[in-house]
């Protein structure tokens, strides 16, 4: 297969080290709007360059991965789609809620695959405790808690235009949620607080936050994030359920320490970002793009589902701002066919 890619950021830079790894791949073309970027990425890994994503998807490629700055997501994934090429977009596939919705109705029209980069579903962890759900082993399952903890935030000059923390961060744990759960988020109740560096406030945002969630089969939910967790890069869930518990991310690299007289768990070390914490994920939801483009696998994560997940942000920031319970049933969305 021929494989294009727009952009080589870090995440970029990381994809393309993957995909150019895969038995499936036989080629893997890259551009960027900065064309020294791309050539650097290019002679390290020996692969070709294209002007633009325009050239690329004129030249032909079976499948392509987008992986810009947020802007460049919505207006790529539309040329793709037009192209009629199989996609794997990086989140969010869009910056507003409207322009989401938009992209969900215009992929469901076309048919074109598009695999939306939520890497958690690929993580074994999380795919052990949907599994444990689905199966019924833990019975009816009463709570939840999920967290997103980064250990030290982003640059300043990336807050304005983050969406805020709940869109920006605990989207993964709201796109989890539904996939362990599967249930969908009823209510949200959510707030946030800033006692770190002053551009977050600025910015209209918070530094930490809280939710709490009902599902629709009256499941209690407990979300949290902050940017400022200095014990180390800290990413979990725990279902609690009838007939037992399971926990995601409840190992040796733990990012904290036991109170506890005589307790050696967990001995570390820890994991210091997403990209160290989820290696393996990533490169096992490019293998499974690989084969949505070769039309093997339907789209493990589709638009509908990034547009689910972008819902209960959106909810969680109007709670904030306004200080109340949402409904999902506020936010605009597309009934289910």
């Amino acid at each position: 297969m021929r494989i294009g890619l727009a952009g080589v950021g870090r995440i970029g830079a990381f994809h393309a080290k993957t995909l150019a790894a895969l038995d499936d791949v036989d080629e893997l073309v890259v551009t960027d709007a900065d064309t020294g970027a791309a050539e650097r990425v290019a002679a390290e890994l020996g692969l070709k360059v294209a002007p633009d994503a325009e050239a690329l998807l004129a030249a032909g490629v079976d499948g392509f991965v987008i992986a810009t700055a947020t802007p460049g997501h919505a207006p790529l994934l539309r040329q793709a789609i037009a192209a009629g090429v199989p996609v794997f977009c990086e989140k969010p596939v869009a910056a507003t809620l409207k322009e989401t919705t938009e992209l969900t109705e215009l992929v469901a029209a076309t048919g074109v695959p598009v695999h939306v980069g939520f890497q958690r579903r690929f993580d074994a962890g999380y795919r052990r405790a949907q599994a444990a759900v689905a199966s019924g082993e833990l019975g009816f399952v009463h709570t939840i808690r999920a967290g997103t903890h980064d250990q030290a935030p982003p640059h300043a000059s990336y807050i304005p235009t983050s969406g805020g923390i709940f869109r920006d961060c605990n989207v993964h744990d709201f796109d989890i949620l539904r996939f362990v759960s599967g249930r969908e988020v009823a209510t949200v109740y959510a707030t946030g607080g800033n006692k770190g560096a002053s551009f977050f406030a600025e910015a209209g945002d918070v530094d930490t936050g809280g939710a709490l969630l009902t599902l629709d089969d009256g499941t209690i939910v407990l979300i949290s994030s902050t940017r400022y967790n200095g014990g180390g890069h800290d990413v979990r869930m725990e279902v609690h359920g009838e007939k037992g518990t399971i926990a995601v991310g409840l190992d040796h690299s733990l990012a904290m320490r036991s109170a506890e007289e005589g307790v050696d768990f967990p001995r570390g070390p820890q994991k210091w970002s997403f990209m160290e914490r989820f290696l393996p994920a990533y490169q096992a939801e490019l293998t499974a793009f690989a084969r949505v483009a070769r039309g093997e696998l339907a789209s493990p994560c589709t638009v509908r589902d990034a547009l689910e997940a972008f819902r209960i942000a959106e909810a969680c920031e109007l709670s904030r701002a306004e200080r109340r319970p949402v409904a999902l049933s506020e936010i605009e969305g597309i009934d289910k066919p």
